[in-house]
């Protein structure tokens, strides 16, 4: 009797659909609501420190694509320190970037109720919110395990909904920007804009995970390298045009929850308002559908080396989905999300990006010299000298941080440790 092999991933995943998943994870959260944290840090200069952002971010990007057109299982960074720099790099690579997963949904999440909150006032908090997240992770969570074809559908129609406003916004609010106010007063402090840049960092993050889905996506070699500069290149235009407006029509920016929604009240009264709002609801849903669509697969590419259980690298029989790996996210994504902020989300994750976005680049030389996978069907510019200054510059931005978040980052770094030290005596057990 012939045993009929178990079920692989469907590479249903082409360009359109990773360069659609590119943009729907970067635009979310953080463009909805770091215009108001960035002002409140360097007034104007938020401008610069975006397009300062976005400057780190290609290099990042450059670095990101040759390194991925190199492999194309899933694991996306996980996939890359593993083999780079061997299994303990990987997993801790791998912990990190499903911690920022989980953190990632919990900030979109808590703003996608905070928007909703301008409808509704009662349901930001208590019952009502925890019934919100509750009901918006379930529903993602039946798409995802229902196949990633229907996955990609769903966030191709979600990614046209969030970029209509975000358009809008920037096209008709270059009319109505008061130049007066996109002058700075005072020049910012070198600290305060290396922190306002990593900040804003945090607005083009995302684009770090379009490796992940790699067993999924067809001809990945070239598809992802693709999808990463092309997705990246839009996300940039928009976010430097929203600062600029948001900036030059709302002197009391700094102060604003609802910085978008309030820009276009002001600019184009109650109807740009409701523009707006509706908007930050489509594209914080967007965007916690892109990052569970993710996370899910994080704790399958680390089952599948034998770093997790085997059980959660199992494959649904009919959708050919990695359906426990996405409940296991689920699960902590609704625990992350209740116990935090928006604000406080951001804090976490964004210093830790940075630790994934350093051991990525540092990949590139090493991938160069070592050889033994796929030839690169994407080379990045000058790519080690490349590497090198992103390694150099991640490093500069982690070290302008607080003591208290340096802490927290290496709290989250021994804690992987730990949880790979557990799971490592149990397979030898």
């Amino acid at each position: 009797m012939t045993i009929p092999p178990p079920p692989a991933l469907d590479r249903a995943l082409g360009r359109r659909d990773l360069t659609a998943f590119a943009i729907n994870r970067v635009i979310g959260a953080g463009i909805f609501g770091l215009p108001a944290l960035l002002y409140a840090g360097v007034g104007p200069a938020s401008i610069l420190a975006m397009f300062l952002a976005g400057l780190v971010v290609l290099g990042i990007t450059l670095c990101m694509a040759e390194v991925g057109s190199s492999f194309s299982a899933t694991g996306g960074p996980y996939l890359y320190a593993h083999e780079t720099f061997g299994p303990v790099a990987g997993f801790e690579i791998g912990w990190l970037m499903w911690v920022t997963q989980l953190g990632g949904f919990a900030s979109v999440t808590n703003l996608f109720v905070n928007y909703l909150g301008w409808f509704f006032p009662d349901v930001t908090a208590g019952l009502p919110r925890i019934a919100i997240i509750a009901t918006v992770l379930a529903c993602l969570t039946i798409v995802n395990i229902l196949g990633v074809r229907r996955a990609a559908t769903l966030n191709n129609v979600l990614t046209a909904g969030k970029m209509i406003p975000l358009a809008l916004f920037v096209v008709v609010g270059l009319f109505h920007v008061d130049r007066a106010l996109l002058v700075p007063q005072a020049v910012p402090t070198a600290a305060a804009l290396s922190g306002a840049v990593l900040l804003a960092i945090y607005a083009f993050t995302g684009f770090e995970v379009l490796g992940v889905p790699g067993g999924e996506v067809r001809d990945p070699a070239r598809t992802i390298p693709f999808a990463l500069l092309t997705g990246l290149a839009i996300v940039a235009v928009v976010y430097l045009g929203v600062q600029t407006v948001a900036v030059g029509t709302l002197p009391d920016l700094g102060n604003s929850a609802r910085p978008l929604a309030d820009a276009a009240e002001r600019a184009f009264g109650r109807a740009g308002a409701l523009v707006m709002v509706l908007g930050a609801l489509v594209s914080t849903l967007g965007v916690a559908h892109a990052i569970l669509l993710a996370a899910g697969r994080m704790p399958f590419a680390m089952a599948e080396r034998g770093q997790l259980p085997a059980a959660i690298a199992a494959v649904h029989p009919r959708y050919r989905s990695p359906y426990v790996g996405i409940l296991v996210s689920a699960a902590g994504m609704l625990l992350f999300t209740i116990v935090t902020t928006f604000a406080s989300a951001v804090t976490i994750t964004v210093g830790l990006r940075v630790i994934i976005y350093i051991v990525t680049c540092a990949d590139l030389p090493v991938v160069r010299r070592r050889g033994g996978h796929a030839p690169a069907s994407f080379r990045a510019p000058a790519g080690p000298v490349l590497a090198a200054l992103c390694v150099v510059i991640c490093a500069g931005l982690l070290a302008s941080r607080p003591w208290a978040d340096i802490i927290q980052l290496a709290a989250t770094v021994a804690l992987g440790l730990l949880v790979w030290a557990g799971f490592a005596r149990m397979g030898r057990r």
